[in-house]
């Protein structure tokens, strides 16, 4: 069986890299995906799979930090000039880009799940020789837009495993999802996918990165550990302005009202149960040295290695950003941008996985675990799995690091693509035999 499906693997290794490539060509963020889902979702259709996308996997309610409605029809129409099929876009209106190819098999038998992510980050790539996709032309045209975080490989991963497991129709049983999820970046998009139910049926569940902590091909884990929970907050404040200088006391000064909120978040207690973090990373306030400032913006985020001490974390930090603002007699409005669970694997799982990986021949290391030390909102996917009964992990397969993470200048070894596709497609046969 490994055989074959190393065969089904490597007989898609060119189209693998093309994909990856025109993926990266194009790179859409958070929630503008529109042709990576249209591709993602015409594949799927081709392959005979049943798809779903649009409202019937994505609860608009749940949705978090989206851009706004002219920003969402902006990337729809440069989408449709790209390439995507407007049949897609229609049901993907307003941001709705999560894709899910299900297919079942001819006997009963477990419902196995493989997630990922299809978003690019906000980053203005490198244009520079020893960059390669700038030399070999397959850099973003979408500027300010660039997969720096190696998604574009996860998304041809995912289509390629779809094509290998119809080629192993005949040996396999139950049903698989393949979840194409956007908004991963600011952990935003996988709670809308959660709440809508796309998991609740799942009994496996396995999520897949490229790189991190693994810089090194031919190194898997299948124990991803350290997942930070995490919140983001934007935070607005709203006074009153003023002449400084022949009305002070007219004024409501909501820069004073920010600035004492940025300084106490940064005073809350750390927890004792475990690591706590906040930071508060943008602020912007003001329109003049005269004028008493009446609008003012905060951007934060807190975490812990659970969700119980993130939710300390929150509740402290809203309490003084409210306090705050009672203390200049200004407003503010809150708006939750992005959200991630503390979760962890399943040892079961991660024993049963860890086997395969050992067992497939395509890593000269299998390494018992490794620690994330930040945030994946995967996790939405995991905790809901693992309370429906289910058992869920998550994978981070080796590969040489041209530059970081969100780095301007990133790329990654593409043979790992292959490797990946493989041991995912090895790892379904064992779930599903």
């Amino acid at each position: 069986m490994n055989s074959r499906i190393l065969e089904l693997a490597k007989a898609q290794s060119e189209k693998i890299i093309t994909r990856r490539r025109d993926f990266h060509n194009y790179a859409e963020v958070a929630w503008t995906e529109f042709r990576t889902a249209s591709i993602v979702a015409d594949a799927l259709t081709g392959l005979g799979y049943q798809v779903l996308t649009g409202e019937e996997v994505i609860n608009q309610e749940a949705m978090m930090g989206v851009p706004s409605a002219k920003e969402l029809a902006e990337q729809e129409k440069r989408a449709l000039e790209q390439g995507a099929n407007p049949a897609w876009l229609a049901k993907m209106r307003g941001g709705k880009t999560g894709v899910v190819g299900i297919m079942h098999f001819s006997q009963p038998g477990p419902t196995v799940a493989f997630r990922f992510d299809m978003d690019a980050n906000d980053v203005v790539e490198a244009e520079v020789e020893g960059h390669r996709p700038y030399k070999e032309g397959f850099s973003s045209v979408n500027k300010g837009a660039m997969h720096a975080c190696g998604h574009d490989g996860h998304t041809a991963v995912g289509l390629a495993l779809a094509e290998v497991l119809v080629g192993l129709k005949d040996v396999l049983k139950g049903t698989v999802k393949l979840i194409f999820q956007p908004a991963e970046e600011g952990v935003r998009g996988a709670k809308a996918m959660v709440t809508r139910g796309v998991v609740d049926d799942v009994d496996y569940l396995i999520g897949m990165h490229l790189g991190f902590a693994l810089k090194k091909s031919n190194s898997v884990t299948c124990h991803t550990e350290g997942f930070l929970a995490t919140t983001k907050i934007d935070a607005v404040f709203t006074g009153v302005p003023a002449h400084a200088g022949a009305a002070p006391e007219v004024g409501r000064n909501a820069l004073l009202a920010v600035s004492a909120a940025a300084l106490n978040l940064h005073a809350i207690s750390r927890h004792s149960k475990g690591a706590s973090r906040i930071n508060v990373g943008f602020i912007q306030a003001g329109t003049g040295r005269n004028v008493v400032p009446a609008n003012a913006v905060l951007k934060l985020e807190t975490r812990g290695t659970s969700s119980e001490i993130n939710e300390y974390m929150y509740k402290e930090a809203v309490r003084i950003l409210k306090a705050a603002a009672a203390m200049y007699d200004v407003t503010v409005e809150l708006t939750e941008m992005g959200g991630a669970v503390g979760c962890e694997s399943n040892p079961e799982l991660v024993a049963r996985l860890q086997q395969v990986a050992v067992d497939s021949g395509l890593f000269d290391e299998v390494i018992p675990s490794v620690n994330l030390g930040g945030s994946e909102d995967c996790t939405y996917f995991m905790e809901r799995v693992q309370q429906k009964g289910g058992q869920a992990t998550y994978l981070i397969v080796g590969t040489e690091l041209m530059a970081g993470h969100h780095d301007s200048h990133f790329d990654f070894n593409e043979e790992a693509l292959v490797s990946s596709t493989a041991l995912l497609g090895e790892m379904a046969a064992e779930l599903l035999k």
